[in-house]
């Protein structure tokens, strides 16, 4: 549901704003509107405070997989002073983590360079230039080196192969200056002004120091990680801060301040009290058209764990329905449809309670929709009867228990219960998409302008009703046929002549004409779309079975067998489970993005609420 709001406009003198809206701020419950439609580009202050806000939290998840050893007990609460200090020590630390890094890449470079050289006395070759002799360093293939050693090795000139790999030959020469120039086949290398042994020394000791500072870092992680969460929170309260300066509107000539917000219902009798007593002049009142309300998303615990994913596609209008309430139990539906493995269910169920215990209150939330997810998957992989790939039709369980598992043809026919099922369930999902649509339509333009979808709410359900009720013979052919005739011709006046009570008949009938040829279409292609849950399904579990019939055929009747059996089932069910989690989300989340919100005409175009307060560390 959507939270109802109040319009908050208070006039402030500008030397008591400040002090006005710090007061307001601990208050946190008023949504600052900004004083102008569109985003208000954030001046130099505020942008340098962002990019601060960007930098800490960057800091932070650096840091979060170092602070592996809990905090003493006895220690000092968390600041965000302290925090400001450790940022400033991190950034010391990570200007000399990223000096140390280019030096080592550089004396790594190095050390590739000198190191098929090995090591040599510099000295000497420093001698042999005294004496007007030099040494020149070469490469070249194996193959070439070999046939023309003999040609470079003359009276004066020396050749000494140094060291060979799969690919080269190093090798230097010595002869009299200025006598050696190119050879044929062979490459000149640069000589070397250094050996391996000091390369590998400075190497060691800049490893030793990059150890050092990796520890540090580790124990700045350790003992500061919740000050730089203080700070990072309060950076974040002086952003909405400046924000709500900076969107506040300035008359008479800068000196009366108006702020413009929202406040939920239930919060209206704490801001008018703190009003009165700030002694500002204030005006309350309800939304009216062309208002950019924010919305404030109110739903129980279950439905609330869902609304993650309507953010995800964007929230609704003001003037809409919340989508969430239908969303939570389609979307818990569908994801159990794609898996429908009674295993895999306790799997998720297993690994939402460990991960729950693990990542601590922030991700509470999110471990609880996979431990529901999880419990739905288990319970519809039961009905449908899997279990790790297994069939629980071909096992000896009790009657009442395979009595209540939907598997098998439908009578005498080609198809699945389960991929008529999830066709059932798709019709169900727009029926109600199209109900909503009729219901928002009547709410925002009157009963008049919705004939329309009235009208093709009502050819649908009374065809399904009438054929429903002839199938289980409830009424003859011929009343069906009556009923039927009634309920069309009452929806084609809707659709074809009432679609716009002023506008000319024809034109109403041509509309009438494209609106049917558009409904039949898409509506028939909606519908279908609802099929794949069900071939995920099914391609999840003949893969499990796949895995199991491997591991058994490599068990054998030895012992050892049962080695890459297990291996094989872990392996294969592990994937398995992966892949299946991955397409439960993309198409469950398709379907009630595409298919549902289409249908339903939601735009999801609101603003999420967000007041003015004090944000607190963790958030």
């Amino acid at each position: 549901m959507i939270t109802k709001m109040k319009k908050l406009t208070a006039l402030v003198f500008h030397r008591e704003y400040e002090q006005f809206l710090t007061e307001l701020q601990q208050l946190g419950v008023v949504h600052v509107q900004p004083a102008q439609e569109g985003h208000i580009a954030p001046d130099s202050q505020l942008q340098d405070e962002l990019n601060r806000v960007k930098e800490v939290q960057a800091a932070i998840e650096d840091l979060k997989p170092m602070a592996t050893v809990p905090v003493p007990s006895g220690t000092a609460s968390s600041t965000a002073s302290a925090g400001e200090v450790a940022f400033s020590t991190y950034t010391e630390f990570m200007a000399q983590q990223q000096n140390l890094n280019a030096q080592l890449s550089t004396l790594n470079a190095q050390l590739n360079a000198v190191a098929p050289w090995g090591d040599f006395d510099l000295a000497a070759v420093n001698d042999l230039v005294a004496i007007g002799y030099e040494m020149s360093f070469f490469t070249a293939l194996p193959k070439v080196f070999r046939k023309q050693e003999a040609a470079w090795n003359t009276d004066s000139r020396f050749v000494f192969p140094i060291n060979q790999t799969k690919d080269d030959i190093y090798f230097v020469i010595v002869a009299p200056h200025g006598t050696v120039g190119e050879l044929e086949g062979a490459t000149r290398m640069a000589a070397p002004t250094t050996t391996a042994t000091p390369c590998r020394e400075q190497l060691a000791a800049l490893n030793a120091q990059l150890s050092t500072l990796n520890a540090q870092l580790s124990t700045l992680a350790i003992e500061h990680l919740a000050d730089l969460r203080a700070y990072e929170a309060d950076l974040r309260s002086h952003v909405q801060f400046d924000q709500a300066k900076l969107d506040t509107a300035r008359v008479a000539d800068d000196t009366v301040m108006i702020l413009e917000g929202w406040t939920p219902i239930g919060k209206v009798q704490e801001v008018d009290n703190f009003l009165r007593n700030s002694g500002v002049c204030y005006e309350m009142r309800d939304p009216i058209k062309g208002d950019n309300v924010p919305i404030l998303l109110r739903n129980n615990a279950f439905t609330r764990m869902y609304e993650v994913l309507t953010g995800m596609y964007g929230m609704p209008d003001y003037n809409e329905f919340d989508p969430t309430p239908i969303v939570a139990p389609f979307f818990t539906l569908f994801f159990s449809y794609c898996i429908a493995d009674a295993g895999y269910g306790l799997v998720l169920v297993l690994l939402g309670f460990l991960m729950k215990a693990k990542l601590g209150p922030s991700m509470k939330g999110m471990m609880n929709l996979v431990i529901t997810l999880g419990i739905a998957t288990t319970v519809l992989g039961a009905v449908f009867g899997t279990f790790f790939g297994v069939n629980l039709t071909t096992l000896d369980l009790p009657e009442w228990m395979q009595g209540l598992m939907i598997t098998g043809k439908v009578g005498d026919t080609v198809y699945d219960k389960t991929m008529l099922l999830s066709l059932a369930i798709g019709v169900v999902h727009l029926i109600i998409a199209m109900t909503v649509k009729a219901i928002k339509s009547t709410v925002l333009y009157g009963f008049k302008q919705s004939i329309t979808p009235w009208s093709w709410l009502l050819l649908i359900v009374g065809a399904i009703a009438i054929f429903g009720l002839q199938w289980m013979k409830v009424i003859s052919t011929d009343v069906s046929a009556v009923a039927f005739y009634v309920v069309g011709g009452i929806a084609a006046l809707g659709i074809f002549l009432l679609n716009d009570l002023k506008r000319n008949p024809l034109l109403n009938i041509g509309a009438g004409l494209w609106d049917t040829y558009g409904m039949a279409s898409g509506l028939l292609g909606d519908v279908l779309s609802y099929v794949r849950i069900y071939a995920l399904g099914l391609a999840g579990g003949m893969l499990g079975g796949v895995f199991n019939q491997l591991a058994m055929m490599v068990k054998g009747d030895a012992w050892w067998g049962w080695i890459p059996c297990i291996l094989i089932l872990v392996f294969g069910h592990t994937l398995n489970i992966a892949m299946s989690c991955l397409g439960a989300f993309v198409h469950p989340l398709r379907l009630n993005f595409v298919e549902y919100f289409k249908n339903s005409n939601y735009e999801g175009s609101g603003t999420a609420y967000e007041p003015l307060r004090i944000v607190q560390a963790g958030e």
